[in-house]
């Protein structure tokens, strides 16, 4: 067995439980990772707050982690035991029901293909922040047709997706002109991130904007007011569900470990950062305190949870789990 976060009906964050789990078995294309970091993200505490997906219980929540490859199925041909790597587990465009082992545990189960190897220069910590805020953050220009040289007016430039898609839209997508929307407090912060102008949106709403835009990317829900923004004809992405606005392009993500790959020259140069908010890293026994903190909105950057300890990951636990043995020391079949 192992420890992990779950809940058995859905809730606030006080239906959370800190347990025993089962080690999961990997299938022919699966990884069992050692988780050793995970990020927060709104879809797991919206998942858990509502059913909005089938699955049964208990659940464990998160989509994001970084860990260590400790075995794998016969199938797996990019990876081996030792490899380090992160990613996003969740593929929500695949049929079927959610995996019920999500990444606040300490083993986790996932496809090859939905992982890429960590950049040598992320920490844990870092690399896990990124899978799904980043794949978002892609899709998004993708959905809009961006081309080099427009100009991008991002609102909510802070938070973990919107201080990616700052990021990108300077140093990939080539954007000539990158403003974005943020709080008084965290101006600089974004500034700081690439952006060419920053709107503190406590001071200025978005009518008095002069400046028109060739593409409105809205990160926190709000293009029912920010579509003002843009040019006559200009798309308007807005990543929430549903758009409130019905003249915005909802964008959600494409999970593939192929687009964290394409990404590796940017972070390992250092032109794409990783940005944790600063209360965390956040220990494992304090999931309920990190969930609390990214349901208030305010969060800079990522939320992310850390030291997994596995303190009786024992040289026999070791030598099963690579082997693949059924003993009830190490791996227990499970359909997760």
């Amino acid at each position: 067995m192992q420890t992990a976060w779950f809940y058995e009906e859905h809730g606030p964050k006080e239906v959370l439980k800190l347990g025993d789990f089962p080690i999961p078995y990997p299938l022919q294309n699966q990884l069992l990772v050692q988780v050793c970091a995970a990020a927060l993200n709104p879809i797991d505490f919206k998942l858990r707050c509502n059913p909005l997906v089938s699955t049964d219980y208990p659940v464990v929540p998160g989509c994001d982690m970084a860990g260590i490859v400790v075995g794998k199925g016969d199938h797996v041909s990019r990876f081996e035991v030792g490899d380090e790597v992160y990613g996003n587990i969740q593929n929500f465009n695949a049929e079927g029901e959610f995996k019920k082992l999500g990444t606040l545990a300490q083993f986790i189960v996932v496809e090859e293909n939905l992982v890429a190897m960590k950049p040598k220069n992320l920490s844990f910590e870092e690399a896990a922040s990124l899978p799904v805020a980043v794949q978002t953050a892609v899709e998004g220009f993708k959905t809009a047709g961006f081309k080099e040289g427009q100009t991008i007016f991002i609102v909510g430039g802070a938070g973990g997706v919107g201080s990616l898609v700052v990021q990108l839209a300077k140093q990939l997508y080539r954007a000539s002109l990158v403003a974005a929307t943020t709080s008084t407090a965290k101006v600089e912060f974004v500034k700081t991130l690439g952006a060419d102008k920053v709107v503190d949106y406590t001071k200025t709403r978005y009518e008095e904007v002069m400046e028109k835009y060739d593409l409105v990317y809205d990160t926190i829900g709000e293009s029912k007011n920010s579509y003002v923004v843009a040019k006559d004809g200009a798309p308007v992405i807005d990543i929430t569900w549903p758009p409130s606005n019905p003249r915005a392009l909802h964008s959600g993500l494409t999970v593939s470990g192929e687009i964290l790959e394409n990404l590796r020259p940017c972070l390992e140069s250092g032109k794409l950062k990783a940005v944790i908010d600063p209360v965390g890293p956040l220990h494992l026994c304090n999931v309920i305190k990190a969930f609390e903190y990214l349901e208030t909105g305010r969060a800079k950057g990522k939320v992310v949870v850390s030291h997994f300890s596995v303190p009786y990951l024992t040289s026999e636990l070791c030598h099963c789990v690579n082997g693949f043995c059924n003993s009830k020391l190490a791996l227990q079949k499970s359909v997760i």
